[in-house]
């Protein structure tokens, strides 16, 4: 193995990698313990009054939430650690004779897209699939210990369609219990309405999975012609829905496997076409978010190649701003994904478009 590295592998590539993913991975851990020191010191609370071991928030929590941070922020802190070291070498004086060795730009890059390349491959994995099964377990942590503070999960005032010519309607839910009130069932024969069931109460039985209509009153529509039943005291019937869908849940979607994304996609196309374009925006962005390794890695190097007075401050100040400035522009994207009508798939590539071009026109300006 070390003959086949040092073989296609010089001592100059040897070095700028192992300068890239030793900075890359000594950044992100103090930026991970200190955010969890942060994020103790804001739930500490929250951990007390759940009666939970130190073990079970320890996997449970932050076996969430420490490979969510660490996703998140890897491209981000790749970018200044590239900027760094980087800067760093260029302040010595180690970039000038590599440069003037017949050596050229382009090749100078090839151990920083290798390092890139390594770290794109560990974010793809862990956003296609580690964090979903990660942060599943934060996810349900923090409902089942009240980190939602006291506000309401429940949706109200909800309208469904739960086929292709059925529609629900539900005024209010209480999860405790698992009841609905005021429910409303239609179904339709294209544009005409041709039975209408009508209840103050249902309730789901977790273990028939069926619902309960209490007291339901059933008008049948025949053109004019209109008839109303009462069916009796409670009618059982299996529909398709579930408790989960009159209850919010931040972040739902990031905790979803990719091919439960795709059947919920199904799903809600006939339910709530309202939320789909907050899902394809998350599906897409799994695939593209990793993507900002390569753009970010050209833009540090590109940035930070050129010795300049005042060391690796100046460079660094400039990383930093270009982070904040990357972090809004995807939440503006993610905006116009949600609200804005843009397509997800056009949306999620804004940020590395965007700083892509910069970092075309970044290397154009470096020093050759």
């Amino acid at each position: 193995m070390k003959k086949l590295l040092r073989k296609y592998l010089p001592v100059i590539d040897r070095y700028i990698i192992g300068k890239y993913l030793g900075t890359f991975t000594f950044t992100l851990m103090i930026f991970i313990v200190i955010t969890v020191v942060f994020d103790i010191s804001e739930h500490i609370d929250n951990f007390l009054q759940s009666g939970r071991s130190v073990s079970e928030i320890a996997t449970e929590y932050y076996g969430g939430f420490i490979p969510f941070y660490m996703n998140m922020l890897s491209p981000l802190i790749n970018f200044l650690a590239v900027i760094f070291f980087t800067a760093k070498m260029a302040n010595q004086t180690e970039i000038v004779p590599i440069l003037t060795s017949k050596a050229s730009f382009n090749r100078f890059l090839r151990p920083y897209f290798i390092s890139a390349t390594i770290v794109f491959i560990v974010s793809f994995y862990a956003n296609v699939y580690l964090i979903p099964y990660t942060n599943r377990l934060k996810i349900t942590f923090e409902n089942e210990n009240g980190f939602n503070g006291n506000d309401d999960p429940t949706r109200s005032e909800v309208h469904m369609q739960i086929s292709k010519n059925t529609y629900v309607y539900l005024q209010n839910f209480d999860k405790t219990i698992n009841t609905g009130y005021t429910f409303v069932l239609e179904k339709f024969d294209g544009d005409q309405l041709r039975e209408k069931l009508t209840s103050d109460r249902i309730v789901y039985d977790s273990l028939k999975k069926k619902w309960s209509i209490m007291n339901p009153d059933i008008r049948y529509v025949n053109g004019l012609k209109e008839s109303l039943v009462q069916r009796g005291m409670q009618k059982d019937t299996a529909l398709d829905m579930h408790p989960t869908d009159f209850i919010k849940i931040d972040n739902e979607y990031t905790a979803m496997p990719l091919h439960e994304i795709n059947a919920t996609i199904e799903k809600e196309k006939l339910r709530r076409p309202e939320v789909l374009p907050s899902i394809y925006y998350e599906k897409y962005r799994r695939f593209v978010y990793p993507l900002s390794t390569y753009v970010l890695t050209l833009i540090g190097v590109a940035l930070s190649s050129r010795k300049v007075r005042g060391g690796v401050g100046l460079p660094l100040g400039i990383g930093i701003f270009l982070c904040f400035a990357y972090i809004v522009v995807d939440k503006f994207a993610t905006v116009f994904a949600i609200q804005g009508g843009v397509p997800a798939l056009i949306a999620v590539f804004i940020p590395n478009v965007l700083f892509g071009l910069l970092g075309y026109y970044l290397l154009v300006k470096a020093p050759k």
